[in-house]
């Protein structure tokens, strides 16, 4: 779930989901502005209309972006609601060596946005810098944005004296009924082809439907005259394992290793019996001439043409990986990426339900530490408690201004949007970094989000052109077929300095690469039974997998006390 950059620098669903998806906010520069407008000492505040008296103060991001502090969005918020002028300054490098920079020389002046991350946290708390903030989340009628945050987040950061060093930021309002986010892993088919074959798509819903249309595809042929590739997957980017969903393995999960709960016990995704058929039923297909030759060692690019030049039948994983840029410029069938459609995962025999590929996280993704030396607590807690308001369009507002200004609705709150000031879109949507910048901070991560709308499933040009909404469609169709889940705290089991799971965590991934290869492409059943058995001596020998067990354990138990 944790996503950092948020907005696009293109009009297309996809590009939009790919800078989601992201670590980073957008690239280009980084550093604070020279132009902004309050650098004068007798500018420390701005007097807004009715007399409210705004204030002002510096916030350090914990990422590299291109900054202009007289941007459109920091404007209104000088001069409207939240009567406040924030100043951005972005961090140079690698985050975690600014901040120990920072933090050894006097600290941050006013308050610092960064990733959650442990280090991080434990850096601030030791540095001594910072202060405590447990009492502004008790404040509902001076901050009721603050006091919306769930209890349940802020419970979980309450140190051994009841203290929470920061504001949490960028979670989900609603953890019981969490966003899905841009589920992206799942069967894909080309409906032509489908066609051609005399199927349907009610006819791939086993295993074995799929099996009968992967041969009848073999046969048929490009606009080149070539013969398809019934089956293909971009597997340096672990595509297959959507085909271990299928069998029943989950590959998913937000800590060391993916695990699911069986009864009182856990099952690790190596102990998983359905791992085995699973690879199986891939080493057979390959065999037959079914999967391509190729996926193994196919790069994105390679992968990229073949699915744009027509030669695939049937996809299976990630589609931004197959490319959905190709369906997102189309107006119609002019191109065979127009008859892609995603299919339920199909049944296979004895498996109850698919393996879960995502883990929905709606816990803080970022946190705000404020220096305990800061002269502008009031500017900086009152910012906060407007951009952690708990509405729906919390993220839009944040970003964008709130409606009315620069967007506004279509028709009615909390559906269709669209830009309103030509102005301000077209420097939004230039592509240039420098521009988009004076237009907005890209702020998002100061707020929160919900399920119940989300900006760029209802932005109304998306509707120009009908490509852009299979996207949106298959994401919404993928995240209600079984292989997500709202996160459990054996989900996010971590490793910590000096365990086994540090040690050997790389061999382990070193092995698991290193088989799927084999184990898919043995020539034979001996072949393949010989190359199963190498994998669990490797998993043994080479990554203590029953050491690295025992330890994941003891770590939940400390982690997570109680689970």
């Amino acid at each position: 779930m944790k996503s950092r950059a948020f907005y696009a620098k293109s009009a297309t669903a996809g590009a939009l989901a790919a800078l989601m998806l992201a670590l980073t906010a957008c690239s280009g520069g980084g550093g604070s502005s020279t132009n902004s407008p309050s650098q004068d000492p007798e500018q420390t505040g701005q007097t807004a209309e009715g007399g409210k008296q705004g204030g002002k103060f510096d916030l350090w991001l914990g990422w590299t972006t291109t900054v202009n502090n007289d941007s459109m969005v920091q404007k209104y918020w000088r001069e409207n609601e939240p009567f406040v002028d924030v100043q951005v300054e972005s961090t140079q490098g690698d985050a975690a060596t600014a901040l120990n920079l920072k933090l050894n020389t006097g600290g941050f002046e006013d308050a610092a946005l960064f990733g959650r991350n442990d280090v991080i946290n434990t850096s601030m708390i030791r540095s001594g810098t910072i202060q405590p903030l447990e009492q502004y989340f008790d404040m509902p009628d001076k901050y009721p944005g603050l006091a919306s945050i769930p209890k349940q987040y802020l419970d979980a950061m309450k140190d051994k004296d009841g203290h929470i060093w920061s504001i949490p930021t960028w979670f989900d309002q609603n953890p019981e009924d969490p966003w899905p986010g841009w589920a992206s892993l799942g069967w894909f088919v080309r409906e032509d082809v489908l066609e051609k074959a005399g199927m349907k798509k009610e006819d791939l819903a086993t295993i074995e439907g799929v099996e009968q249309y992967l041969k009848a595809a073999s046969q048929q042929t490009d606009a080149s005259g070539n013969k398809l590739i019934p089956l293909g997957f971009l597997s340096d980017a672990n595509d297959e394992n959507v085909i271990l969903n299928t069998f029943g393995v989950s590959t998913s999960g937000g800590g060391v290793v993916p695990v699911e709960k069986k009864g009182d016990d856990y099952e690790f995704i190596y102990d998983n019996p359905q791992y085995k058929e699973a690879y199986k039923w891939m080493n057979k297909m390959y065999n037959e001439g079914l999967i391509d030759k190729e996926a193994i060692t196919d790069k994105k690019e390679r992968y990229k043409e073949k699915n744009q030049s027509g030669r695939m039948a049937m996809n299976v994983g990630g589609f931004f990986n197959m490319d959905a840029h190709l369906w997102e410029v189309l107006n119609g069938p002019t191109a065979p990426a127009w008859y892609y459609q995603t299919v339920p995962y199909p049944k296979v025999a004895g498996v109850d339900k698919v393996g879960i590929n995502t883990i929905i996280n709606p816990n803080p993704g970022d946190d705000v530490y404020i220096s305990k030396n800061t002269k502008n607590l009031d500017a900086i807690l009152k910012f906060f408690d407007y951009a952690l308001s708990p509405k729906p369009e919390m993220q839009q507002e944040i970003n964008e201004g709130p409606a009315g200004t620069f967007w506004d609705w279509v028709d009615k709150p909390l559906g269709k949007w669209h830009y309103i000031d030509e102005n301000y879109t077209a420097l939004h949507d230039s592509g240039d970094a420098a521009k988009k910048a004076s237009t907005t901070p890209e702020l998002y991560a100061a707020s929160s989000y919900s399920n119940e709308w989300y900006p760029w499933w209802n932005y109304e040009a998306t509707d120009t052109v009908a490509g852009r909404q299979k996207t949106i469609d298959f994401t919404n169709a993928i995240s209600k077929m079984g292989a997500i889940r709202v996160a459990e705290p054996y989900d996010l089991v971590k490793s910590e300095p000096g365990s086994l799971w540090e040690k050997y965590s790389p061999e382990l991934e070193n092995v698991r690469k290193e088989y799927k290869a084999k184990l898919m492409m043995a020539k034979d059943d001996k072949a393949f039974e010989a190359a199963w058995s190498e994998f669990q001596s490797a998993l043994e020998k080479r990554a203590h997998w029953s050491e690295l067990k025992d330890e994941w354990h003891a770590l939940l138990s400390k982690q997570y006390p109680g689970a």
